[in-house]
């Protein structure tokens, strides 16, 4: 049987493919972590703040929210308690919202929830109609799902 003797660059060359294959499993265990059961309970819980935003249900909303989330509307950006407070006063009422489409992507422990919708709203005592791609960032925070981020895209059409 024939010795094998490897170069410099042969054996630069293997410990690159075995990076390599290690990175592609890695990422693959990563990905499996989430089933299309835990899609479906994020995709739920979106669906259920749509309704406690409509509904200001500030308690439940408050529950969801992490502390450090982020709110980004047409108008500029908002912490949790601006939100909240927002939500509760009525300076926006989340009337209506119809889902036209939902998605759900995980990058590492990251849920990205993408919804296209319609809204219905209330801002400053005016009814508005608007198109928008919503953009929703979810951590597993203690066993449990925490919105940290919500931005609104305005569409150009429906």
């Amino acid at each position: 049987m024939k010795k094998v003797v490897l170069n410099g660059n042969m054996k630069v060359l293997v410990l690159i493919l075995g990076l390599l294959m290690m990175s592609v499993h890695c990422l693959f265990a990563q990905t499996e972590k989430y089933d299309e059961s835990t899609k479906q309970e994020l995709t739920s819980l979106s669906k259920q703040k749509w309704q406690w935003m409509a509904d200001r249900n500030v308690d439940s909303l408050n529950v969801l929210f992490h502390q450090e989330a982020v709110f980004v509307h047409m108008g500029g950006t908002m912490t949790k308690e601006q939100e909240l407070n927002t939500i509760k006063s009525g300076g926006i009422h989340y009337k209506h919202t119809e889902i036209k489409e939902t998605s759900v992507r995980f990058v590492g422990n990251t849920a990205i929830i993408l919804d296209r919708i319609r809204l219905t709203a209330v801002v400053g005592g005016n009814e508005v109609v608007n198109p928008f791609m919503v953009t929703e960032v979810y951590v597993p925070i203690d066993g449990k799902w925490k919105l940290g981020s919500l931005s609104f895209t305005r569409l150009l059409g429906d």
